[in-house]
């Protein structure tokens, strides 16, 4: 059950956070269009700051499912929380640094789940003790 679980929220991770960094990076393209489809939007920060902490609170408990029951690997956690730092911080660099540290952000959490999904799936011994 648990590891049906873990393998699910890898996978929603990763896909939360590769459409959050799409999303940050196709907003100013798609901005300037939405008048001339009628629409209106505002660029939300605090959607962002809450998107940001549902990934990082699904990471975590996939990457403690994985760590506790699986491989007992501590660098998915160093990936997941670098990333999210990264990310939270992407307004400090500056306007025109924010995509690239976005990018790199939003890199690290999805690795830290890519990380943890090949560790739990190479663990050979883990049918025996578990």
């Amino acid at each position: 059950m648990l590891a049906t679980v873990r393998s699910v929220f890898d996978k929603v991770g990763i896909t939360v956070t590769s459409l959050c960094a799409i999303h940050c990076i196709m907003l100013p393209v798609i901005l300037p269009l939405l008048p001339l489809l009628g629409l209106t939007a505002s660029h939300n920060h605090a959607f962002e700051r809450i998107v940001l902490l549902i990934t990082m609170v699904l990471g975590f408990i996939t990457l403690f499912i994985g760590f506790h029951r699986y491989h007992r690997k501590l660098y998915p956690f160093y990936s997941l929380f670098l990333g999210g730092f990264i990310y939270w911080q992407k307004d400090v660099w500056g306007h025109e640094y924010e995509h690239a540290v976005l990018m790199v952000g939003a890199t690290l959490v999805v690795l830290a789940h890519i990380m943890n999904m090949r560790l739990c799936n190479n663990c050979n011994s883990c049918e025996d003790d578990h």
